[in-house]
C-alpha cells in the first residue's frame, strides 16, 4: 500500500518505519526542514532501541522517504495517518489545533477516496470533528478512522510489529477492509484486530492509559503506607500480583509516572468527563497523588538533613522518565532537581540518553557528568530517579571512594536491602525497610 504519515514525532516515526518494514511505500511529512533533511540523510532524531535498524534499511530500500511537501505525500496515498501533537491546553483539555489544521490542509488536496487515520491520542468526538472539516472543504468521499497507538517507549518497535491488539474505530466497511489488509501482517500470531465505532476507539486509548496510571498510583500509596506501618512493599506486591485478576505488571512502586502519555492522557480524560458534566473523581485523586509522589524522595532527603539542604551537593542517577528512552517529558527527575535547587542544594546528573534533552531544557542549572561514577565525586548522597540497567549492579567500592557519605536515596528500589546492610550504607527506598 501507499501510505502517508503526517508528523514525524515519536509516534509518527515509529508508525511510518514499521509500516515500511512490511513492504508498504511510506512517505513521512514534517514542517521542520532541518529535521527532514537529517532523516533524508539517514539520521534518526529520537532514541528508541531497534528503530535505527529498520529506519536505515527501509530508507536504503526506498520504501521510507521524508518530505516537507504535503501535496506530494497526499497525492498517491491510499491511507493518510495523522500523528500530530495534542498537547494539554491551559485547562487540561487536549489541543486539537494541529490535528484540525492538518485535516483542513489535506482536505484541499484530495482528489480521490482516502482513509484518514487519527493516530494521535485524541478526545472522544475528534473523528467527528475531522470529518466535519473534510465535509466543509471537499466533496471527495473520505473516511475518518480512529486507530490509537499503544506503543511503550523503549519497546515501541516490538509493540508495533507484534501488537497485543489493534484497535480500529470506523463504521465504514470500505475503510475497515483497507485497515484490516494493512494490519494483517502484524497479527499473524492471532492477536486481535478490534473493530468498533470511532468514539469507543478514542475512549479506549484514554481508558487504557488512565487505568495503568491509576494502578501505578495505587501501588505508590500502598508503598507510602508500608513505610508508616512497617510492612514491606515488595512482599505486598508479590502477594497481590500473583492474583491473575490483578497481574504482576505496573505494581512496582516508585516516584510517580511521567512521560508523554500518562500525565497528558489522564488530565485530558478528566477534562473530557468534566465537559460532559461528569466528575471523574478517581482521576483527580490520581493526578494529585502523582504530583506529590514525584518529589517524595526530596522529602526523605530533607528529613535526613533535618530540613536544611543549603550547601549540600547531590548526585542524581537517571533523568529520562523511564529507562531505554531519552524522553524527559514530565520526568520525576526534573521535579526533584527543581526542589533540591530551590532548597539550596547543587546537583550533578548522569543519564545514558537523557542528558542532551535536559541540557537544552534547563541549561547549567545542574552539572553533567561523563559517567555515573563521575557524578558521585564530592556528593553528600546519591539519588536514583530512573531504573536504567547500568545502575542495577554498580561498583559499590568505587561508589564509596567517590561519595562523601555512604548515603543513597533510591526512588526505584534497585538494591537488595540485606546487601545494603552488609555494605554499611544508609539506604532509603520506597515502601521498604530503612537501612541505617
Amino acid at each position: 500500500m501507499k501510505i502517508a504519515v503526517i508528523g514525524t514525532g515519536y509516534v509518527g516515526l515509529v508508525t511510518g518505519t514499521c509500516l515500511a518494514e512490511t513492504g508498504n511505500t511510506v512517505i513521512c511529512v514534517d514542517i521542520d526542514e532541518a529535521k527532514v533533511l537529517k532523516m533524508q540523510n539517514g539520521v534518526i532524531p529520537i532514541y528508541e532501541p531497534g528503530l535505527d535498524v529498520l529506519f536505515l534499511r527501509n530508507i536504503v530500500q526506498k520504501r521510507l522517504t521524508f518530505t516537507t511537501d504535503l501535496a506530494s505525500a497526499v497525492k498517491d496515498a491510499q491511507i493518510i495517518f495523522m500523528a500530530l501533537p495534542t498537547p494539554p491546553g491551559g485547562d487540561g483539555a487536549a489541543d486539537l489545533s494541529y490535528i484540525l489544521g492538518a485535516a483542513k490542509d489535506i482536505s484541499k488536496l484530495v482528489t480521490e477516496y482516502k482513509v484518514i487515520v487519527n493516530k494521535s491520542t485524541v478526545p472522544v468526538g475528534t473523528a467527528d470533528k475531522v470529518q466535519a472539516v473534510f465535509t466543509e472543504n471537499t466533496d471527495i468521499e473520505i473516511d475518518v478512522v480512529s486507530n490509537p497507538e499503544f506503543l511503550r517507549e523503549g519497546v515501541a518497535v516490538e509493540d508495533f510489529m507484534k501488537p497485543d491488539r489493534v484497535v480500529i474505530g470506523t463504521r465504514s466497511e470500505r475503510a475497515q477492509k483497507l485497515m484490516a489488509e494493512l494490519y494483517g501482517p502484524y497479527v499473524r500470531q492471532g492477536n486481535p484486530i478490534l473493530f468498533m465505532d470511532e468514539k469507543s476507539s478514542e475512549l479506549t486509548k484514554y481508558a487504557a492509559n488512565s487505568f495503568l496510571a491509576t494502578k501505578i498510583t495505587f501501588m505508590n500509596e500502598i508503598a507510602n503506607l508500608c513505610e508508616i506501618v512497617g510492612a514491606d512493599v515488595d512482599s505486598v506486591r508479590k502477594g497481590i500480583g500473583s492474583d491473575e485478576r490483578i497481574g504482576r505488571r505496573f505494581l512496582f512502586p516508585g516516584i510517580g509516572y511521567g512521560g508523554s502519555c500518562f500525565p497528558k492522557d489522564v488530565q485530558a480524560l478528566a477534562k473530557s468527563a468534566e465537559e460532559h458534566n461528569y466528575d471523574f473523581q478517581i482521576l483527580t485523586a490520581v493526578m494529585q497523588i502523582n504530583e506529590k509522589q514525584k518529589v517524595v524522595i526530596v522529602d526523605k532527603v530533607a528529613k535526613y538533613y533535618k530540613g536544611d539542604l543549603t550547601g549540600k551537593h547531590f548526585a542524581l542517577w537517571g533523568l529520562a522518565f523511564k529507562p531505554e528512552t531519552d524522553d524527559i517529558r514530565e520526568a520525576p527527575a526534573l521535579y526533584i532537581i527543581d526542589e533540591l535547587v530551590k532548597q539550596g542544594a547543587t546537583v550533578t546528573v548522569f543519564d545514558p540518553e537523557g542528558m542532551p534533552n535536559v541540557k537544552r531544557l534547563i541549561g547549567d542549572k545542574v552539572k553533567y557528568a561523563e559517567d555515573q561514577y563521575e557524578a558521585l565525586t564530592g556528593a553528600d548522597a546519591l539519588l536514583i530517579a530512573t531504573e536504567w540497567s547500568v545502575f542495577r549492579n554498580p561498583d559499590f567500592d568505587k561508589m564509596e571512594e567517590k561519595l562523601v557519605n555512604k548515603v543513597i536515596f533510591d526512588g526505584r528500589n534497585l538494591y537488595n536491602l540485606q546487601k545494603m546492610i552488609d555494605l554499611g550504607y544508609y539506604y532509603n527506598s520506597i515502601g521498604r525497610k530503612l537501612v541505617e
